[in-house]
């Protein structure tokens, strides 16, 4: 199943297995079970630490992988390809004794959970979130035995999505009860199991040179080029990667033909890593103020950090609609990545709303799966660029509607309509659908600091030619800027000119 240049990779990874691992998988007599038993045994056979047995699990076909005579408590209920290969590669190294690569503190925490915690996340082979919740759920499951999980591959369990009324991915399920929807980080996973993670060394920090609030291109940049200064630089965000995590295809970052979104930002936070950086990730900014040489950043869990600059560069977040109906089924039929959810609307009627650029990529990569397609845009014209727009109407099961105000999205427990208004009649329209995908632009991150600092009428932060804003020792970056142009190369040059124009105000001040 796996080709020759994947099969030269995948054998450097094997090198790296450090005792002997083996692979249960449980068959039955379809096609599914057969390919399973190929890719497991292809593997197998490609290193003598890798042993195969059929054992009955829970669900057929699947597999698990576990050290030789031991229980990991990792199953694969499906082929993980796509972006779950990189999942059963780490997966493979873990279980044979290779430590994962999280700290010391979050380590000790997952070991001390002592209930008994089964996980089933399901996923999408295309969905570019879904490996941060599979690698996750997988650590736990590696570092504690009171910890299991099973990823399950919607494709290969289409009637066990139905019957959950699973509308989007990653969704996981704990001890049989939804647990969570969308992109989550281990850090993230643990609070919730465990409550609030207040690292005590937080409550010891000395003030930073430059501390950089964010952790998404703007603010990645900003605190490699800080710290390149030899300054004190820190950086605090509820996780990396930011808005370019949902970006699939990347053909703009000049000097790379492509790339995608969460590749990237993994480049960039192992870049960020390499520096002398203080990183607190899973931490969130709710207020700044500025008393006397110190700027105070304040974090949710209490605890005020100081530095003697700051850069806030917290990017932004897809724009609602605020009409009834988008919050009851948000992941009900309610989505915002077509890569990640597109899969679970096979063969149904969806609705993309919006004109843009992002609405009509999406409404043509989702053209390939969906039994038709509507694209509802406010204005007279599409705003799409016109090669997209010209793809779009070869489409024979598209349907382009003008002149639309959504004004309700209506179900039971799952999205079953959408009604709009044709804003030159008035007339009030209603079509079945199964699935409404939102691309409507995207919203600065900055209601924390309202009332703070100088914003425009879009709530974006007014900023100078060097980065700089209306408070001295304050600098801003990004797409929660006023920057006219929201580009992932864009922001990380925003990026950069902070981090100097800081290092500049300090130099001076």
């Amino acid at each position: 199943m796996l080709d020759k240049e994947t099969k030269q990779n995948l054998e450097q990874y094997l090198a790296l297995i450090e005792s002997p691992i083996v692979f249960s998988v449980s068959l039955d007599t379809s096609e599914n079970s057969q390919k399973l038993a190929e890719f497991t045994k292809e593997i197998s056979e490609m290193s003598p630490k890798i042993s195969w047995e059929k054992k009955e699990l829970m669900r057929t076909p699947s597999f698990s992988i576990s050290p030789l005579g031991k229980e990991s408590g990792i199953i694969f209920a499906g082929i993980p390809l796509g972006h779950e290969f990189a999942s059963f590669l780490l997966a493979l190294l873990q279980i044979s004794g290779r430590a994962p690569k999280i700290s010391e503190s979050l380590s000790l925490k997952i070991k001390q959970i002592k209930q008994k915690l089964h996980f089933d996340s399901y996923v999408s082979l295309t969905c570019h979130n879904c490996p941060d919740v599979v690698q996750a759920l997988n650590i736990l499951a590696v570092l504690n035995p009171n910890i299991t999980h099973t990823m399950i591959e919607g494709g290969m369990f289409q009637k066990e999505i139905d019957d959950k009324q699973i509308m989007a991915v990653p969704t996981v399920f704990l001890n049989g009860e939804e647990f969570s929807s969308g992109r989550m980080t281990i850090e993230q996973i643990v609070e919730k199991i465990t409550g609030p993670l207040v690292e005590e060394e937080l409550f010891e920090k000395k003030p930073y040179d430059v501390l950089v609030v964010g952790g998404g291109p703007a603010a990645s940049s900003a605190a490699i080029y800080a710290a390149r200064k030899g300054i004190r630089t820190g950086i605090v965000a509820d996780s990396f990667g930011g808005q370019v995590i949902e970006t699939l295809g990347i053909e703009n970052m000049i000097g790379t033909l492509y790339t995608e979104g969460p590749k990237l930002m993994q480049q960039v936070e192992n870049h960020v890593r390499s520096y002398p950086i203080d990183i607190m990730i899973n931490q969130e900014a709710v207020s700044l103020n500025k008393e006397q040489d110190f700027i105070n950043i304040g974090l949710a869990n209490g605890i005020s950090l100081q530095a003697k600059t700051a850069i806030i560069a917290t990017g932004a977040h897809w724009r609602s609609i605020n009409v009834p109906g988008e919050k009851e089924f948000k992941n009900k039929g309610i989505a915002y990545c077509p890569h990640c959810d597109g899969p679970l609307f096979k063969g149904k009627e969806i609705a993309v709303i919006g004109g843009g650029n992002s609405g009509v990529e999406a409404a043509i990569d989702l053209a390939g799966l969906a039994k038709h397609v509507y694209v509802l845009e406010f204005l007279p014209e599409l705003k799409a660029d016109q090669i997209l727009q010209d793809k779009l109407v070869s489409l024979a099961n598209v349907t382009v509607i003008k002149h639309a105000a959504t004004k309700e999205i209506s179900g039971t427990n799952q999205v079953e309509s959408l009604s709009y208004i044709d804003r030159r009649t008035m007339e009030m329209h209603t079509l079945a659908v199964s699935g409404v995908f939102i691309l409507v632009g995207l919203l600065p991150n900055t209601d924390w600091l309202d009332g703070t600092i100088e914003m425009n009428p879009r709530n974006e932060i007014v900023t100078e030619k060097n980065g700089a804003t209306n408070i001295p020792g304050v600098f801003a970056a990004g797409d929660c800027t006023d920057s006219p142009y929201k580009q992932i190369i864009v922001s990380m040059g925003s990026g950069a000119t902070a981090a100097l124009g800081a290092f500049d105000y300090l130099m001076r001040t």
